[in-house]
């Protein structure tokens, strides 16, 4: 052999062993630290090396030579390839196990490949909660049109034919990992359906109890504890169910689903709120077509609005839109006295002149003296206006000595969007900041100018007459510099709601950008803003509204309810779309039910339960609900919300104690709810047909610390207005706030289960 062969031959060699390694290293880069904590934390052993069968040339031992006298070692060809078949040969045959196990059908050692299946591994990557919106999305992505998760696989979710969703509000993960015990329940308190397994492992019923009251007690105290915003694996990593270590009313889980998933409620963490869980589920986002998608890749900014699908028009006169008196107190406006009882005017002018907002302090109210001038007997029949002068404002402040904001200009158009006054302002006293950058303000603009407030507020109160409506963004920041009250206001920040909720509030910007597709302050943060441009947008923002209805720039123009969402998905064999039910209890059809193809009313869970027998498979005699039933059904356990105080009308949180926030019923009690819900779960998933999707959620976690918390700031911050400190029936500090934090996120906690029938 020359040495240029030889050269040869040893590189090939240092090339085959390097792809060796990284071959064996390919094994392990998608290995990331949640999957390595899920592994510690389910205490699995490591699978072995697959042994070499019978025929194989050698074993890895044998595998490689010794390093010759120049340190390369010859690797044999051909054995790395037939080892990594054999094993995936091996980890196919181990997948069709996991299927079997997850569809419940005997494979008789013959693979099938088109079965569904929703699986889970370690080896997923989940860096954050999952959230009740991936569950709907699944359930989309299963039934109609969603995108595939990430956070799961779903097999051949072709296949699947139906879904069913039941919501359990009041099961707990507590109720899973032990710190709320649940004691065996005799068969005959459990449930008049079906008892539970005789392999249930029995707790002795008093330890039972005195560790469910212990936990409570801890419950109380862990709320008032620090609060952190670290979070552990453990808050978004499923737990594997096994009966051994579940109490004995949960064990049917453990034979439906092979893991429990922690799932975050939507909600607002800076404001501490919760949203619906029943409306993340059952409204989904409006999905784009291909032109809007197409046009927002290519374009650049926020997306304008589209509104529904069949949106149409509704004109709305715009006393419609007037803000209501309780809307203006909760939102910081200072009130006219028209808006008030003549046995209240006194008690409220005294309370305005505590806090320097009477005559003596410079405000006037508006020449109005009963609600009733402010009505127009004859005006044309459409006319949004109804009759009535439309004025929109917009003024800018700087600061004064003191810290307070002071009016530096005002601007004002009409209906038609003409200039009515645009005033430059001189404060009385001393100015220390301009806020050039976001008023547009400098001190040479203001130099010349001798108008005083008292002037522009002369010329406001003869143009504020009863049947004048006043238009503006936050328009009581405004209100305030001009000292000015007037009990015709329309806020287009609370005309347009934030997308989560109050107390948020979009900026008019946005608002301008999202509903009227025009740019506005553009010179925010720099040459500062434009008065008669935000008037104008504030206008064409009301007058949109009154064009196109009450509900416009909701958020029932952005979302659709899921059952309408499912109508437009074709079904096989079948000219019209999917059909949809929701099984409730009252009268399911007057809320989320109206666009369900049928809406079941029920009295009792176990009424439920035959419901969704009738949802799922159709009425027997075909009378109302067909043979074949429904592709999606939405059904709702109530009767565990009940027993624990969580039903919305149950709950009284100015009544309820500090100590005693999270009491429970009778640890037997609620066992025997327990057993009973978890066993109309089992009926639901025995009557269902193969290839079923069945999602099980339970929406929030415990939700009456937080409502009393919140009960508690309220007070706190409306009497703060009007009191001294140790006047206070409720004081807020900063032990109140790291609990309201805790008992949020509490809240937000729910747990959901996964599977396929």
């Amino acid at each position: 052999m020359t040495n240029n062969e030889s050269s040869t031959r040893r590189k090939a060699d240092k090339k085959r062993k390097h792809a060796q390694y990284e071959e064996d290293d390919d094994q392990l880069s998608n290995i990331g630290v949640a999957a390595t904590l899920a592994q510690l934390k389910n205490a699995e052993p490591a699978p072995k090396e697959p042994s070499i069968l019978p025929g194989s040339l050698t074993n890895d031992h044998h595998d490689e030579q010794e390093p010759d006298e120049n340190g390369w070692t010859k690797v044999s060809k051909g054995v790395r390839s037939r080892r990594n078949k054999r094993r995936r040969k091996e980890t196919d045959a181990h997948d069709a196990e996991g299927l079997d196990k997850q569809t419940g059908t005997a494979m008789n050692g013959e693979k099938k490949t088109n079965y569904p299946a929703v699986t889970y591994a370690a080896l997923h990557t989940i860096q954050s909660s999952v959230k009740l919106s991936d569950l709907q999305s699944l359930l989309l992505y299963c039934l109609a049109d969603g995108t595939a998760p990430q956070w799961l696989s779903v097999r051949h979710h072709g296949q699947i034919q139906k879904a069913v969703v039941l919501f359990v509000p009041g099961l707990e993960k507590a109720m899973f990992d032990g710190n709320i015990a649940l004691p065996d329940v005799m068969p005959d308190n459990a449930s008049t359906e079906k008892p539970l397994g005789a392999d249930s492992m029995p707790n002795e019923s008093p330890k039972a109890e005195t560790e469910s009251h212990v936990a409570s007690q801890k419950a109380n105290h862990d709320i008032y504890r620090p609060f952190s915003a670290e979070i552990s694996p453990d808050e978004f990593l499923p737990l594997r169910l096994s009966v051994d270590k579940l109490s004995s009313p949960l064990h049917p889980l453990a034979d439906i689903f092979e893991h429990m998933w922690p799932i975050k409620a939507a909600g607002d963490e800076k404001y501490h709120k919760v949203f619906s869980p029943l409306h993340s589920m059952l409204t989904s986002p409006i999905p784009k077509t291909q032109d809007e998608r197409r046009a927002r890749k290519d374009g650049k900014g926020l997306e304008s609005v589209r509104g529904s699908k069949g949106w149409e028009n509704m004109p709305t006169p715009i006393t419609v839109f007037i803000t209501s008196k309780e809307d203006l107190l909760e939102n910081n406006y200072v009130l006219h006295r028209v808006g008030l009882t003549i046995e209240a005017r006194e008690a409220y002018l005294t309370q305005r002149e505590a806090l320097n907002q009477g005559p003596g302090d410079g405000w006037v109210d508006s020449n109005i003296d009963k609600v009733e001038d402010a009505d127009v007997a004859d005006f044309p029949k459409g006319s949004l206006t109804a009759g009535r002068s439309i004025l929109a404002m917009d003024c800018e402040m700087c600061l004064v000595e003191g810290g307070e904001s002071a009016l530096t200009r005002i601007s004002l158009v009409n209906w038609e969007g003409t200039v009515i006054m645009d005033e430059l302002v001189k404060p009385s006293e001393p100015i220390i900041d301009y806020l050039t950058p976001y008023s547009g303000i400098t001190p040479a603009a203001l130099a010349p100018i001798s108008t005083t407030l008292s002037d522009i507020q002369t010329r406001l109160l003869a143009l504020l007459t009863p049947k004048t409506i006043v238009i503006g963004h936050s328009l009581d920041s405004d209100l305030t510099a001009l000292k000015l009250t007037h009990p015709f206001i329309i806020d287009t920040s609370l005309l347009y709601p934030h997308p989560r909720g109050p107390p948020l509030k979009s900026s008019l910007k946005w608002l301008t950008q999202k509903y009227l597709g025009r740019e506005i302050q553009r010179g925010h943060g720099a040459t500062g803003h434009d008065s008669i441009e935000d008037a104008r947008a504030c206008l064409d923002l009301v007058r949109l509204k009154c064009e196109k209805g009450p509900k416009w720039g909701s958020m029932d123009a952005e979302r659709e309810s899921i059952f309408k969402r499912l109508s437009r998905v074709a079904k096989a064999g079948s000219d019209g779309g999917k059909k949809g039910a929701i099984v409730d209890h009252g009268a399911p059809e007057k809320n989320f039910g109206q666009m369900a193809t049928y809406a079941i009313g029920c009295s009792s869970d176990a009424e439920v339960v035959d419901g969704v027998r009738r949802a799922v498979l159709g009425d027997e005699d075909g009378s109302i609900i067909p043979g074949g039933g429904v592709e999606f059904t939405w059904a709702r356990f109530r009767e565990i919300e009940a027993l624990r105080g969580w039903l919305n009308e149950n709950r009284n949180p100015a009544s309820t104690s500090q100590s005693d926030h999270r009491s429970d019923p009778e640890p037997s009690a609620l066992s025997a709810i327990v057993a009973s819900t978890v066993n109309h779960i089992k009926n639901i998933y025995d009557l269902l047909p193969a290839c079923t999707l069945l999602i099980v959620y339970s929406g929030t976690g415990d939700p009456r610390p937080l409502a009393k918390l919140q009960e508690m700031q309220r007070r706190f911050k409306e009497e703060y207005k009007t009191k001294k400190w140790d006047q206070l029936s409720v004081k807020w500090t900063d032990r109140e706030e790291q609990a309201i934090k805790r008992a949020s996120k509490m809240a937000r906690s729910g747990i959901g289960f996964i599977g396929v029938k």
